[in-house]
């Protein structure tokens, strides 16, 4: 009796903190999606398309930039790595700006870096000039990176929160398509000009954003709630559940959560990172041994360098470069869909150890491709292929 009754006890003082969702109560029901939140979500999840489209056009602009500007390969190395670097410190004072600014704020901010980066990249005359570009541009892809996913599940209901989140990996991988495609469209251009174009092209899309966020998207019902302007949260709460819902329940919610962060953060600091507990330990090594790995595994120096690799394998025309490009670019967008529908249904876990093993099968295959003395393109692409998928 003492057991159940501890059981009930415990159900009973489940609080639901830090969401403000409408499936709380018996949960039978999750709230029903809207049309506007669906909105919101894509016009956040088109920010992601930046950074996307800056992998794509800077693998697809990488031979003929370093052909135009005759740069070495240490200087076409550090200008495609560096907006890692750039976007690292972007990521780090995305926090500040969105909590001062707001997140409308932010992705305007964001968006603004983006187009003077991009502006300078494709004005470039010289290799100093191209860097401060890429400045611009490493920091608003960092800053504009890191609040997709925070602006999305803040305006999201619990049930629908992770699908809606996904939406920025598949505009990542839109906007790599799209700049995979840049090629295709000044392929007629000389590759002196042609890549200035390129980089220049992908000033439309923040400023599509800068229109979005000021016109089309609502500020979070979270900060607004954090500055005090409830009245606000509450109108914006009105347009992302259904009619009729009693949202002054999420805004108390809200309230709630928010004290409780502050009053965690003010009794625990940096020592709950520093000197963590087992179960806090375990948690610390898990995310960053997964962030890690999901570096180790090379996707970011195979996107970028994704057009030296298919030359080095024999494809040295232009516009065949552009067409495996695209191809492997669609690929992986495809197989970004079927890892959506398989993680809610088989797990994460496998879904990840899946892909890992995919991708050192084909890493080692690719290697494998350029020790062949053997005709080696379609093997190589066919091991892209794999890696991508």
């Amino acid at each position: 009796m003492t057991d159940n009754a501890g059981v009930a006890g415990a159900r009973l003082e489940q609080t639901h903190e830090g969401e403000f969702h409408g499936d709380h109560g018996d949960g039978s029901v999750p709230v029903a999606i809207t049309s506007k939140t669906k909105l919101f979500a894509f016009c956040a999840a088109l920010n992601s398309c930046n950074l996307g489209y800056d992998i794509g056009v800077s693998s697809e602009a990488g031979m003929l930039l370093k052909d135009s500007m005759m740069l070495s390969d240490t200087q076409v190395e550090i200008f495609m790595g560096s907006l890692n670097l750039f976007a690292m410190v972007g990521a780090l004072l995305s926090h500040v700006i969105a909590d001062r600014s707001g997140r409308r704020g932010a992705f305007i901010i964001a968006a603004v870096s983006f187009i003077i980066g991009v502006i300078i990249q494709s004005a470039a005359q010289n290799y100093g000039t191209l860097m401060a570009g890429r400045l611009f541009v490493g920091l608003g892809v960092g800053s504009g990176l890191a609040i997709d996913p925070v602006y999305i599940a803040e305006i999201s209901p619990a049930a629908h929160r992770g699908r809606l989140v996904t939406w920025s990996e598949i505009a990542l991988n839109v906007g790599i398509v799209l700049g995979f495609a840049s090629g295709a469209i000044f392929y007629s251009l000389p590759s002196d000009t042609a890549w200035r174009y390129m980089f220049a092209l992908g000033a439309i899309l923040p400023t599509i954003m800068i229109f979005l966020a000021i016109f089309v998207m609502p500020e979070s019902p979270r900060w607004l709630v954090s500055k005090g302007k409830e009245e606000e949260a509450k109108d914006v709460l009105q347009k992302l559940y259904p009619g009729g819902y009693n949202v002054d329940h999420i805004v108390y919610e809200i309230k709630e959560s928010i004290e409780r962060e502050v009053a965690a953060e003010k009794s625990l600091g940096w020592d709950m990172i520093l000197f963590p507990t087992p179960a806090f330990r375990r948690m610390l090594f898990v995310g960053i041994g997964s962030a890690i790995s999901q570096q180790a595994c090379g996707v970011d120096a195979l996107q970028y360098f994704l057009v030296f690799i298919v030359n080095e394998s024999g494809i040295e025309s232009r516009g065949a470069q552009t067409t495996v490009l695209i191809i492997l670019g669609l690929i992986k967008l495809f197989f970004i869909f079927i890892g959506g529908y398989f993680f809610d249904r088989k797990g994460r876990r496998p879904m990840f150890f899946i892909s890992l093993l995919g991708m050192m099968v084909a890493l080692v295959l690719l290697s494998i491709t350029f020790f062949a003395n053997a005709t080696k393109s379609a093997f190589a692409v066919c091991s892209l292929a794999l890696y991508f998928a």
